[in-house]
């Protein structure tokens, strides 16, 4: 906790996406926030190329120069959420720069997580409760537009129940992660807070969303006492 008394939240961004870019998406919900926390966000260290046409157009979240991922799912630097493979290039790295964070920026109450980066959480989650102290400790987390990565290293770390409180926000209409992939998630949690709305693939901020938003966090303050 800050000290104004408020909770401290790392911000994983999505794919195609950087500390900047994902900031400049969250406006509408750091306003919503800004009474109960203070995000820090931090960018990923593995660069992701280029898009060429439109083949990817599907899975990326930002057009501009510092696209970056937490991991991707083939050798060539690619990654698609649906891709079942044994890749995972740029995990261990992304896991030494949440880390590296934990110790220049900490400490944090929880993570919040958006898309890839959600998933990435999701992955923290399970670490967590599989080997404590292998990863910094994470005391709640809110996932947007989350998913199961299917890359088979990772597999271990969904085993285990995460007993942490969880906020899962995910969309009716969500097209690059579509809401049954977030739901798929739901049984890894012992009792997950859902908020699901009828947009797509955005952090939604209107009036039905406020309340369960500012609850959640609300409970996490008192949590800290």
């Amino acid at each position: 906790m800050s000290d104004d008394g408020k909770l401290r939240i790392l911000c994983i961004h999505g794919y195609r996406q950087n500390a900047q870019s994902f900031r400049e998406r969250t406006g509408a919900f750091r306003k919503i926030i800004k009474k109960h926390a203070e995000l820090v966000f931090i960018t990923a260290p593995n660069k992701v190329p280029p898009l060429e046409g439109s083949a990817e157009a599907g899975t990326g979240d930002d057009q501009n120069d510092e696209q970056r991922g937490w991991w991707f799912s083939r050798q060539d630097d690619y990654f698609m959420a649906q891709d079942k493979t044994d890749c995972c290039k740029g995990y261990e790295e992304s896991l030494d720069v949440i880390k590296q964070a934990f110790i220049e920026q900490g400490p944090f109450d929880g993570v919040l997580g958006f898309s890839q980066g959600a998933a990435m959480v999701s992955l923290l989650c399970g670490l967590q409760e599989s080997d404590p102290d292998s990863c910094p400790k994470i005391g709640f987390a809110i996932m947007v537009a989350s998913f199961k990565s299917h890359s088979i290293p990772h597999a271990y770390l969904y085993e285990k129940k995460v007993t942490i409180p969880t906020l899962h926000v995910f969309g009716d209409t969500d097209k690059v992660i579509p809401k049954d992939m977030s739901e798929d998630l739901l049984p890894c949690y012992l009792d997950p807070v859902i908020l699901q709305h009828p947009g797509g693939h955005f952090i939604p901020a209107s009036g039905p969303q406020k309340k369960i938003y500012l609850d959640f966090l609300q409970q996490m303050l008192a949590k800290k006492g």
